[in-house]
């Protein structure tokens, strides 16, 4: 689809004169990007939807074969649907419910009003930031980024954009300065491309936004007023005073062998295709195992009942197609016999050749070998046991989060910026923003307790918040076990010593 776009778009921008001799997609993109890139990306996206018809020009799930007559035909293989369940598991890791991103006003007392941070939690609240972003976050995984661009119409919303939307005009050391965003729309017959430029004239944002009509879908077509489908959008909006582009990218962190001067990220399991067909290949043949080889009854030619041909007055003999469990052959044999055909299913060998290639692609996407499993039923089972703090899924976890909270900060930063561009701050204040990833999966509740009893000891975390943390409670039940924990400590010996420093005699931990 994007693919089809550019080239589309390649004409049309060529005859407007903002690119002049245009020979490639490279050409196109001021940070050179590629063509094969956006075909890798809509592959990925292919995959995450479950059907990829081929790939590089070969096959992938559609399987073609010649039967003994000469006759050809094409069927879909069976798929698992891997590829989603990759994204899915590595965003649920990343990042669910449990995570939480905190905002503070530096310098701020910690018991005093923070209007500034509500604020940012209320706008995050109002767009249902924390579900949308996991969803998005998926995508991201499987498509090799995503896009987060908030805008102010009578407040600040949030939107979220797929990398197949999405195409980099403008970047420095890695990161995307500029960019133009695709949006496709159909009203009746008709169907309509809207691009929308952001870009940089030397300290001035620059906003352009252009409407495009086709007959055909997947082709960008010709250039026609905004009014035709967005009669209170502008041309071209010009913004002084941003320092941050009015979007932000976040990729997987893990670097592109594909493109290495690329800045946009892979997908998860982008070098893992050839074990997810791989995978298809056997689980087609697994199911396909209980239809191959079921029982079926052989029955001599001469077996079959015979009816009156209505036309010609002959004998001809009956069979039903549709009866699977017989099967007629010719013999010439008085004596034929009726007999059964049965094979042994190979259940055990298909089960344990899909769990070892669930193991090569669990290493290939930075899981732990047996992070999944395939017992024979329908769909594959994510282990859940415990996830020691030197395994490959918590380090590929933990590595993802480094890029993850960069781009949440960035997220709040041009929010801010916006506030001040449309007047509900007179400045953008001096805050300190924390994302607080869920890391209860790493570890059981003893060690959790061990280790936020430490950091309570040495002042690093107040005791509500490790409480919180320990034993999964909200804030205020977390308070009111505080209060009861005091309450108790209030008759204890001083030779007791309290785990979370509520102990006059032990009183190291910071305050609630």
């Amino acid at each position: 689809m994007f693919a089809n776009l550019i080239a589309s778009a390649k004409v049309v921008l060529m005859k407007l004169g903002l690119i002049r001799q245009i020979n490639s997609v490279t050409q196109f993109s001021a940070v050179q990007e590629s063509e094969e890139q956006y075909n890798r990306i809509e592959a990925w996206k292919a995959l995450y939807h479950g059907y990829l018809g081929e790939y590089e020009g070969v096959p992938f799930h559609d399987t073609h074969w010649t039967d003994a007559q000469g006759v050809k035909h094409k069927r879909r293989r069976a798929s698992m649907k891997m590829a989603k369940v990759l994204a899915e598991q590595m965003a649920s890791l990343v990042f669910n419910e449990k995570c939480a991103i905190n905002v503070s006003t530096a310098g701020k007392e910690s018991n005093a009003p923070d209007p500034i941070a509500d604020l940012i939690r209320k706008i995050l609240d109002d767009n249902r930031f924390e579900k949308r972003f996991q969803n998005n976050l998926e995508f991201g995984f499987a498509m090799g980024g995503f896009v987060i661009k908030p805008y102010y119409d009578d407040g600040i919303k949030i939107t979220f954009v797929t990398a197949d939307s999405f195409l980099p005009t403008q970047t420095t050391n890695d990161e995307i300065q500029a960019g133009v965003f695709l949006n496709e729309t159909r009203k009746g017959d008709k169907y309509y491309t809207l691009l929308e430029w952001h870009d940089w004239e030397g300290s001035t944002y620059v906003i352009r936004n252009e409407l495009y009509q086709s007959t055909t879908a997947n082709d960008l077509g010709t250039k026609v007023p905004l009014s035709v489908l967005y009669p209170d959008l502008e041309e071209k909006v010009i913004i002084e005073g941003l320092t941050h582009p009015l979007f932000v990218y976040i990729k997987p962190n893990i670097a592109n062998n594909f493109e290495p001067d690329s800045p946009l990220g892979i997908s998860i399991y982008a070098n893992a295709i050839d074990t997810l067909k791989s995978l298809d290949i056997a689980f087609d043949s697994f199911q396909r195992e209980f239809t191959l080889g079921k029982r079926r009854i052989m029955v001599p030619h001469t077996a079959i009942r015979t009816v009156v041909d209505p036309e010609t007055g002959d004998l001809r003999r009956y069979f039903d197609v549709n009866d699977e469990a017989y099967i007629s052959y010719a013999s010439a044999s008085d004596d034929a016999k009726i007999e059964q055909m049965a094979d042994n299913l190979r259940v055990e060998e298909h089960i344990s050749a899909i769990n070892a290639l669930l193991n090569i692609l669990a290493s290939q996407t930075g899981f732990s070998a047996g992070t999944f499993a395939f017992t024979g039923g329908a769909t594959v089972q994510t282990a859940t046991q415990v996830i020691s703090e030197n395994s490959q899924t918590f380090r590929t976890k933990n590595s993802h989060e480094t890029l993850i909270e960069a781009g949440i900060k960035e997220l709040i930063d041009v929010i801010l910026q916006l506030l001040v561009l449309y007047g509900e701050l007179n400045e953008i204040p001096d805050i300190e923003v924390t994302v607080d990833f869920d890391d209860s999966i790493a570890e059981d509740r003893q060690s959790n307790a061990t280790y936020y009893s430490g950091l309570v000891s040495q002042g690093l975390m107040p005791k509500v918040r490790a409480i919180m943390r320990i034993f999964d409670l909200p804030e205020e039940e977390a308070r009111k076990w505080l209060e009861e924990i005091k309450a108790e400590q209030s008759t204890v010996t001083p030779e007791m010593v309290d785990l979370f420093g509520t102990n006059t005699n032990n009183n190291q931990g910071a305050g609630a």
